[in-house]
């Protein structure tokens, strides 16, 4: 099945448009299982269902006037998890307008991870710190994105990445301490 989803993300690349269509089939079980983790951890009164985020972060990657090429499956997965980042960090900022009662303080004083369980204007907070780590560890950026906006396990994540677990769990250890760091400045 690897092979299967690297050859068409190829044939995507190339410009073929019906690539797209067969790779959604082929991908998409897995990327609703992590959506759906993510969802399932959002508070409750959330408008924002798993099918939806899957959906919105597919059209963004398949998009044919993006110039985005895919290497291999795990480099994909990677590009998926940064989508639904973006997507759930644009609709953060949706909230945060006046418009949506942006102007009103909110008071939290734990890291909740996943990212789903943080209020928009944490979660802005995050992502400002995760922009920062990018510049200085961009390997360690990648598995934070996988694993706290995307959901990832920690085993799946390690394996997307093409390191092992232990290497994983380093660097997730370092990227939290690094959030905290950033947060609590």
């Amino acid at each position: 099945m690897t092979t299967d989803i690297t050859t068409i993300l190829s044939r995507i690349d190339s410009g073929d448009p019906r690539a797209a269509e067969e790779l959604l089939p082929l991908v998409y079980d897995e990327l609703r299982k992590l959506a759906a983790i993510r969802i399932s951890r959002e508070k409750p009164g959330q408008t924002l269902e798993a099918t939806a985020l899957v959906h919105e972060a597919y059209l963004r990657l398949v998009d044919q006037e993006s110039d985005q090429q895919w290497d291999s499956r795990s480099h994909f997965f990677a590009a998926a998890a940064e989508a639904m980042r973006r997507i759930l960090i644009d609709r953060a900022r949706s909230k945060q307008s006046l418009k949506h009662g942006g102007d009103h303080q909110r008071m939290d004083f734990e890291i909740h991870c996943p990212a789903s369980k943080e209020t928009p204007e944490r979660l802005l907070a995050i992502d400002e710190a995760l922009s920062k780590l990018q510049q200085e560890h961009p390997q360690v950026a990648e598995l934070l994105t996988l694993r706290y906006f995307a959901g990832v396990p920690m085993k799946d994540a390690a394996e997307l990445l093409g390191i092992s677990p232990a290497t994983a769990k380093r660097r997730w250890a370092f990227a939290r301490a690094y959030l905290y760091g950033e947060l609590t400045d």
